[in-house]
C-alpha cells in the first residue's frame, strides 16, 4: 500500500509503508460481512478505500471489495499475493493507487484507522456524477457497506433501490 504524508515544505511525499494492518481488529471489520465470508480469516492488507485482503486458514488470499460487495480469491498463499502485488497492473486494480494519489493531492490522506469514502456509495449509478470523497473511520465505512450490500444483494444490476434512513435501534452505537 502506498501512503502519502505532507513534508515540512508542505509538499506531498509518497511513503511505502507495506501493509500496516496489525492494529486492526479483523472480527470487528467483518461483522457486517459475515453473510458473504463466514469463514475464519486474518487481515493481511487493506487499501485506502477500505478494501480488505484476507487469508483463510488454508493460506489462500482473498480480496473483499467493499465497494463492489464481492469476495474474490486472488492468490493461493501470502507469498504469491505479495509477489503479485508488486506488479503495476495488480497494484492499480487492488490498491487503486492512481485514485489514492489523486485523493492525496486533494488533502485526502487517511490515517491508519481511516479510509476514503464517497458521499454516494459507488455501487450506485448516481455515484458517477458529482460524488465527493471524504475521510471516514475505517470500521464505520466497512460496516456500512457490508450492511448495505447485504440488503441489496438480491437486486439485479441496474435495479432501482430506495434508501430509507431509520433511527438506530436502542442499544446500537
Amino acid at each position: 500500500m502506498i501512503m502519502y504524508v505532507l513534508s515540512e515544505e508542505n509538499k506531498l511525499k509518497r511513503v511505502d509503508e507495506g501493509f500496516p494492518v496489525s492494529h486492526l481488529d479483523v472480527e470487528r471489520l467483518l461483522v457486517a460481512w459475515r453473510w458473504l465470508c463466514p469463514q475464519k480469516l486474518s487481515l493481511i492488507a487493506r487499501n485506502a478505500f477500505g478494501d480488505l485482503f484476507l487469508r483463510d486458514e488454508a493460506g489462500g488470499l482473498y480480496w473483499l471489495d467493499v465497494s463492489g460487495g464481492q469476495l474474490s480469491k486472488v492468490a493461493d498463499s501470502e507469498a504469491e499475493f505479495r509477489a503479485r502485488a508488486l506488479t503495476r497492473e495488480l497494484r492499480e486494480l487492488w490498491f487503486v493507487e492512481t485514485d489514492e494519489e489523486h485523493g492525496a493531492l486533494r488533502g485526502l490522506i487517511p490515517n491508519a484507522d481511516q479510509c476514503i469514502a464517497f458521499t454516494t456509495p459507488i455501487m450506485f449509478k448516481e455515484a458517477s456524477r458529482g460524488n465527493r470523497p471524504y475521510l471516514v473511520d475505517l470500521y464505520e465505512a466497512v460496516s456500512f457497506l457490508g450492511d448495505l450490500h447485504q440488503q441489496v444483494r438480491d437486486v439485479p444490476d441496474g435495479g432501482k433501490v430506495r434508501l430509507l434512513i431509520k433511527p438506530k435501534p436502542e442499544g446500537i452505537e
